[in-house]
C-alpha cells in the first residue's frame, strides 16, 4: 500500500511566517507530512514553479441575505462558493440576518438550509444582531455561542438593522459573558440620513451621491465610537470594511493603548475611488456600497493599516446584485435616488488576486503577510480549527499560484452570479491555478472538477481573538 493519497511536489510553500521549498503529503483529507523528495502516493501534483499556499478564508460575505422589497441577491450558496473556489478560497463566513421579531435558531435554520449540500468550499455563519431583545439576548444568543456560532455582527446604520448604543452595549455585554467576538459596522446611521436628506432636497440623486452621503466624519465617529463602546464592556471587537486614514488611525490609537481592536480592510479600498460612481446613467451604481469607496490618499492609508499590522484581516464583502436587472442594481426606486441602489458590490473571487498582484507582486506587502491576511488570521481571529495554514495535522485545504501568471480581470472569465465586476480591466500579476479541499481538486487547470456539496459546515471553537 502507498503512504499516501496525494503528494504536492516542487513546489514553493508559504505561511504566516516561512517561505521554504517542500513536498507536502495528504492523507484522509489532512497533511501528515511536509519534507523532501516524497513520492510514495495515489497521486503527484507537479507544482514546479508554483506557490503551495493555504485556501484562502474569507470571513465577510453575503450570500443569499435579504435585501428589501423586491431585491435580490445576485448569488447562492452553490454560485458564490463556486467562485470563491476559483478566485483561490476554501472557506467562507456568510452572515444569518435575524430580522425583527425572528428567534435567532428560526433563521440559522433558513440559511442552513439554503447552504446543505449546495457548496464547493466549507463554510460557517456569523449571526447578524438585529433584534436584540431580552429574550435574545437572556437565552438564544448564549445558547448558539455555546453551540459553536461563536461570532456575530452588529449595525450602526440601515434602517431596520441599526442598534442604538444601550442596544450595542447589550450584545457587547452578553459577547463578553459568552465569549463571543462582535463585529461592528461602523457609520453614523443619522447623520447619513440627515446628508441623504439634504442631497435629495438638493436634486443630488445620482448613485455619485452615495459617497457624498457618507463622507469620512461619519466612518470616523462611529469607529471612535464603537471603540468606546467596547472599552466600557471591556470586550475584542472587529471593526469591518475599514475604508480611510481617520478611521484606520482610531484603531491603531486603540490598539496602542492596549484595547483588543480588530481592523479590516478591503479590495474596494486598495483600487476603487469614488470617482468610479460617476458613471454616466446608472453606470455608478455598480460600485454603491458602504462604505463607499474614497480617493487616493485614503488607499495610500488603508495599505499602511495593512503594513502596518493595524489591519489583521482583508475580506471581500462580497455583497452581489446584479445590474442589468429591476431586481438588482437597476431597481425602479434606485433611478429616483442613490438612496434606494440596493448596496454592495461582488468580490469573493478577485479578493486574492488583487491583493496578492497590488500587494506582493508590487512589493507593498511580503508573501508572508498575504497569508496571513486572507487565510490565518482569518482562522485564529473566528476560531478554526485546523484551517488556514501548511503545517501537520491540518485540514489540506490548498490553493496552488502561480506568481508569474498575468491577466486581466474581466466578467467574462469569472463565475458569481452577478452580470458585472467592479475591478473590470484590471491588471494582475499572480493568479490561483488550483484549488484543493480537504485533499481534493475543486478547481484544477481552469476547470471546476469539484462536486457541490463536498462543501461542509464547521463548528467553532472560542475566537482566538477573545481567547
Amino acid at each position: 500500500m502507498v503512504a499516501f493519497d496525494t503528494v504536492i511536489r516542487n513546489g514553493t510553500v508559504a505561511t504566516a511566517s516561512d517561505t521554504f521549498k517542500a513536498d507536502v503529503a495528504i492523507k484522509g483529507g489532512r497533511i501528515v507530512a511536509i519534507g523532501e523528495a516524497i513520492t510514495d502516493a495515489d497521486e503527484i501534483v507537479d507544482a514546479s514553479g508554483l506557490l503551495v499556499l493555504p485556501g484562502g478564508i474569507d470571513s465577510h460575505v453575503h450570500i443569499s441575505q435579504p435585501s428589501g422589497p423586491g431585491i435580490v441577491m445576485a448569488d447562492d450558496f452553490e454560485s458564490a462558493t463556486r467562485a470563491a473556489a476559483f478566485g483561490g478560497n476554501t472557506f467562507v463566513m456568510p452572515y444569518c440576518l435575524q430580522e425583527k421579531g425572528q428567534p435567532l435558531r428560526a433563521a440559522l435554520k433558513d440559511y442552513h438550509a439554503l447552504a446543505d449540500k449546495a457548496c464547493y468550499v466549507d463554510h460557517s455563519f456569523h449571526l447578524i444582531i438585529a433584534d436584540p431583545t431580552d429574550a435574545v439576548l437572556g437565552q438564544e444568543l448564549p445558547a448558539l455561542v455555546a453551540d459553536g456560532y461563536s461570532s456575530l455582527k452588529i449595525f450602526m446604520t440601515y434602517e431596520g438593522l441599526a442598534l442604538n448604543d444601550y442596544e450595542i452595549l447589550g450584545v457587547l455585554q452578553v459577547a463578553r459573558e459568552q465569549g463571543a467576538l462582535v463585529q461592528i459596522h461602523a457609520e453614523n446611521y443619522d447623520a447619513i440620513r440627515f446628508l441623504t436628506d439634504r442631497l435629495e432636497r438638493e436634486g443630488k440623486i445620482a448613485p455619485y451621491y452615495h459617497g457624498k452621503s457618507r463622507p469620512i466624519p461619519v466612518e470616523r465617529e462611529a469607529t471612535h465610537r464603537a471603540i468606546s463602546l467596547a472599552e466600557l464592556i471591556d470586550v475584542p471587537i472587529v471593526i469591518v470594511h475599514v475604508s480611510n486614514r481617520e478611521a484606520m488611525e482610531e484603531i491603531r490609537r486603540a490598539q496602542v493603548r492596549g484595547l483588543k481592536i480588530h481592523g479590516e480592510t478591503c479590495p474596494q479600498y486598495l483600487v476603487l475611488t469614488e470617482e468610479d460612481m460617476q458613471g454616466l446613467n446608472m453606470e455608478g451604481a455598480k460600485y454603491v456600497c458602504s462604505p463607499p469607496p474614497r480617493d487616493k490618499a485614503s488607499q495610500e492609508a488603508c495599505w499602511e493599516g495593512l503594513q502596518q499590522g493595524v489591519f489583521s484581516l482583508f475580506s471581500s464583502d462580497h455583497c452581489p446584485f446584479r445590474y442589468d436587472d429591476e431586481a438588482g442594481k437597476l431597481t425602479p426606486k434606485g433611478r429616483t435616488s442613490f438612496r434606494w441602489v440596493p448596496n454592495g458590490i461582488p468580490g469573493v473571487e478577485t479578493r486574492l488576486p488583487i491583493l496578492f498582484s497590488e500587494g506582493v507582486s508590487k512589493g507593498r506587502i511580503t508573501l508572508n503577510q498575504f497569508v496571513a491576511f486572507t487565510a490565518t488570521n482569518h482562522a485564529k481571529t473566528y476560531g478554526l480549527k485546523g484551517k488556514g495554514s501548511i503545517a501537520i495535522g491540518y485540514d489540506a485545504d490548498i490553493a496552488l499560484w502561480d506568481p508569474a501568471k498575468t491577466a486581466k480581470i474581466s466578467q467574462t472569465g469569472l463565475h458569481h452570479g452577478s452580470d458585472y465586476t467592479p475591478y473590470e480591466g484590471i491588471e494582475i500579476t499572480g493568479w490561483p491555478v488550483a484549488t484543493m479541499l480537504r485533499g481534493r481538486f475543486v478547481v484544477r487547470n481552469g476547470r471546476l472538477v469539484g462536486t457541490k456539496g463536498d462543501g461542509r459546515y464547521v463548528t467553532r471553537s472560542k475566537p482566538g481573538a477573545v481567547a
